[in-house]
């Protein structure tokens, strides 16, 4: 998963603007999205996976803007294309964007979590001053 400027997912795959910073301006609106690629294990073909991006605080908590909680998820399938040899993991790719995203100065996270288990964590500040 990284956090970058503007992300795109497109016939399996990733389309990232200014990726892999963690570090943005507090109190200005800012747009972020996140890139995820996933390795879905050659079992798990053909069944419902639940994937969901919370951007959390400090504490754990899940962060609101905008008076909505910051938190996108949805379900997907993978099948297995004809010819693969088998045990071949299989790919998926995902953006999640955040248009205007404005955060108070502090320690955040991006969590990435598969049916319901956190699978990754992606720190960001947002700072009073840049520089």
């Amino acid at each position: 998963m990284l956090l970058c400027d503007a992300a795109q997912s497109a016939e399996g795959k990733l389309y990232i603007l200014g990726a892999g910073w963690s570090s943005m301006p507090a109190n200005v609106p800012t747009n972020m999205s996140l890139a995820i690629k996933l390795s879905v294990p050659w079992n798990m073909a053909n069944e419902r996976i639940g994937v969901r991006a919370s951007l959390v605080d400090s504490d754990g908590g899940i962060v609101d803007f905008e008076a909505r909680p910051v938190v996108l998820g949805t379900e997907f399938e993978v099948g297995r294309p004809p010819g693969m040899k088998r045990g071949t993991p299989l790919d998926v790719a995902f953006a999640f964007n955040f248009p205007g995203m404005r955060l108070s100065p502090g320690e955040y996270a991006w969590t990435l979590e598969i049916d319901g288990v956190e699978k990754a964590r992606t720190p960001i500040r947002a700072l009073s001053q840049m520089g």
